[in-house]
């Protein structure tokens, strides 16, 4: 793949491995090897799964450049969940999300912390459902994993948090239990400030498909890791005192 010239190949081999739940081997000269190239595979994707519901964004570090990928309104279910045998991988990882409640368009101006603030209009606690169309998984080199979605397989929302605006994230602390597996903890996003990764979206990640739009729902990035539940096991996430978000993997 060089350039920009062949974002459709790629694009049709990750649409391929969801319809039929597979994975798959990419081709040396297939990987994407700029972000740009990533992102124009991602696009490409994106514009066959129907309306965008929301979207993922995170970042290594409190000054690391964001990454960001759409997520299909299609994946995206309340708590309680119960989800279906295709999610044959059964990762989970426990995030914060914001659901938008003003349309956030591009325009030449940067969005302030306000104005981004101002146009949020909940926050709950969720699970994201990590699922790669290829073959590599979580070891694929950077760019595939961001043409792949960065591995975005589902989204299970849980309730408005009452009062978010005054809760200290960074000290917030989360546990994931799975059934059968030890408790697993984590405490502050690995980002740091979330509104932060917004306002990026906003200026910059999701300019190509018309900025963030009243509804959507943006996840801000594990605070737990990728950890495997096994099917039938149910996974309850609990962030602090706010109420726990349950979801369990169907047996094949």
């Amino acid at each position: 793949m060089t350039g920009l010239d062949d974002p459709q190949g790629l694009a049709a081999q990750l649409l391929k491995a969801r319809r039929l739940g597979t994975v798959f081997a990419v081709a040396p000269e297939d990987v994407p090897q700029t972000e740009a190239e990533a992102y124009a595979v991602q696009h490409a994707v994106a514009e066959t799964l129907g309306p965008i519901g929301g979207w993922k964004v995170g970042a290594g570090g409190a000054d690391a450049q964001p990454s960001a990928a759409p997520l299909p309104a299609s994946v995206i279910v309340a708590a309680p969940a119960r989800l279906p045998p295709a999610y044959s991988d059964r990762l989970v990882e426990a995030e914060i999300a914001f659901r938008i409640a003003r349309d956030l368009p591009p325009r030449d101006a940067t969005y302030s912390r306000a104005e981004v603030l101002a146009a949020i209009g909940s926050c709950h606690p969720v699970v994201e459902v990590v699922q790669w169309r290829v073959e590599e998984g979580v070891a694929a080199a950077p760019n595939l994993k961001l043409a792949d979605n960065l591995g975005h397989g589902g989204l299970v929302v849980g309730e408005a948090v009452p009062n978010w605006q005054a809760i200290d994230f960074t000290a917030l602390q989360v546990t994931q239990e799975i059934a059968g597996q030890a408790p697993k903890q984590g405490k502050g996003n690995p980002a740091g400030d979330m509104i932060r990764l917004i306002a990026w979206l906003a200026d910059e990640g999701a300019v190509w498909a018309g900025g963030l739009k009243a509804g959507q729902i943006v996840t801000c990035g594990s605070w737990t890791g990728i950890t495997e539940a096994a099917a039938e096991a149910q996974v309850v996430v609990t962030f602090g005192g706010l109420a726990p978000v349950t979801l369990t993997f169907q047996a094949a």
